[in-house]
């Protein structure tokens, strides 16, 4: 501990001999450190004080926290750095405030936290910290929560034994529908499996590949209903949107198998997914389309709707009719130069091919379609709408002598005019059957 002892005053015995006395006293309270004296010429008074600062401090104290006011220091206790100490020579008690550089900065919350310090007891703080180091000890004896890396590490690399991607798990599906071993409810999940796999169109190409289409063939002629329906549902996942499949499934048969399938005693779940991968095969395909005509497509499709009583299978059966009339005229309405684009030139070349309006005309569709409107569904006569403005190149000296077409027209405006009026006075929305009555006037205009 260093002290500097500033006397102000005369330099005389007494303030000598006092300094002397506390030098005395600092010593016998077992304060160790060099005592530096300066004497300072000036005017005193009778408040004749010393300041001392107090540093470097070794020893073991009771560390008293200072504020602005002077307060008593007691034997024993020690101040933090940067503190101000003096020596009072009239009362010979050391007394202490903040430095001057401390109290630029204090604040009415320093007094509040000081006063909060200061009325903690110490002997709770003892306990406080007893406690910590007891929780701390209690910790270290547990048992470690994280596990060895060596431990980890041989764990991650069984895991990776068990990982397989996408071509590793179709490859041991395949092996498995083909296995002699597997009983019918296997070969049920397997299709399963591989209808959520083949959605992705790198995977669909894959399982070609490998020999899966023939695989899903079998499946559709299986014996078991179930077996046929989801042979179908991944037939049409795999081949939706996906021209290299598409190709091979044409060149692999399946064309033939769908429509010998829809020809045939098949339960209605059956035909639906039938028809579902027969529609995904043919959308935007011209070549299966000009096949799927020469192999009487449309012949076994008039047969299904005259049998479909119930009318689940028309209104999909005329959507997909539609969409093959609409994706032909929109290529040939794209504009494009073909000379610019020998692509899209190949595609008007292989769409003049599929001479698909003619053929629903001779097969009858032109008075089928009309059937669709007597339907109490709104969705089966908006499709039917469609497929009826979409066949009228070549329907419509029919039309014109459908007397039942004519009626319908009439009875179908006046309901969905009543409809339209009736949303418009409950403030609900009425574009879907405006939507429809609109369709009812377009085909209403090229009849008359």
């Amino acid at each position: 501990m260093r002290l500097i002892f500033c006397c102000f005053g005369g330099a005389n015995l007494s303030c000598l001999f006092l300094v002397l006395l506390q030098l005395h006293c600092s010593l016998s309270q077992k304060f160790e450190g060099a005592l530096t004296v300066v004497n300072t010429e000036g005017g005193g008074g009778a408040d004749e004080e010393e300041e001392v600062t107090v540093d470097d401090d070794d020893g073991v104290f009771e560390v008293v926290q200072p504020n602005e006011q002077w307060q008593t220091l007691k034997p024993g206790q020690a101040v933090p750095a940067g503190s101000h100490v003096r020596l009072n020579l009239q009362t010979g008690e050391r007394e202490v405030r903040l430095g001057e550089e401390q109290l630029k900065y204090w604040t009415q919350q320093h007094r509040e936290e000081e006063k909060s310090w200061s009325s903690i007891d110490p002997d709770e703080v003892k306990r406080a910290m007893k406690k910590i180091k007891e929780d701390q000890s209690s910790q270290d004896s547990a048992p470690s929560a994280f596990r060895p890396l060596d431990e980890l590490k041989k764990d991650m690399a069984e895991l990776d034994l068990l990982v397989e991607t996408d071509v590793q798990i179709m490859r041991r599906l395949l092996d498995q529908f083909n296995s002699s071993n597997s009983t019918a409810e296997q070969k049920l999940s397997i299709l399963q499996e591989l209808e959520y796999l083949v959605h992705q169109v790198d995977n669909a190409q894959t399982l070609c590949a490998m020999g899966g289409l023939s695989f899903i063939l079998q499946g559709m002629n299986s014996s078991d209903v179930r077996l046929q329906e989801n042979s179908a549902l991944v037939l049409g996942s795999a081949v939706a949107s996906n021209p290299v499949v598409q190709v091979q499934a044409v060149e692999g048969g399946a064309l033939q198998t769908l429509l010998t399938t829809l020809a045939t005693t098949q339960p209605l779940n059956v035909k639906k997914k039938v028809l579902f991968a027969l529609a995904c095969l043919l959308r935007h395909f011209p070549y299966a389309q000009r096949h799927f005509l020469s192999h009487g497509g449309l012949q076994i499709l008039s047969e299904l709707f005259r049998a479909d009583a119930g009318g689940i299978l028309r209104t999909r059966i005329v959507t997909m009719l539609y969409d093959m009339i609409s994706e032909k005229e929109l290529i040939s309405q794209a504009g494009l130069d073909p000379v610019q684009d020998p692509a899209h030139a190949e595609r008007l070349r292989q769409y003049s091919q599929v001479s698909l309006q003619e053929e629903l005309m001779e097969e009858g569709w032109c008075s089928l379609v009309p059937q669709l409107l007597q339907s109490t569904e709104h969705d089966c006569r908006e499709k039917a709408l469609r497929a009826l403005l979409a066949m009228t190149p070549v329907c419509l000296d029919q039309y014109r002598s459908d007397d039942a077409l004519l009626g319908s027209l009439l009875a179908l405006r006046l309901q969905y005019s009543e409809l339209i009026q009736s949303e418009i006075i409950l403030g609900e929305e009425t574009s879907y059957f405006t939507e429809i009555v609109e369709l009812i006037d377009s085909l209403q205009v090229k009849v008359k």
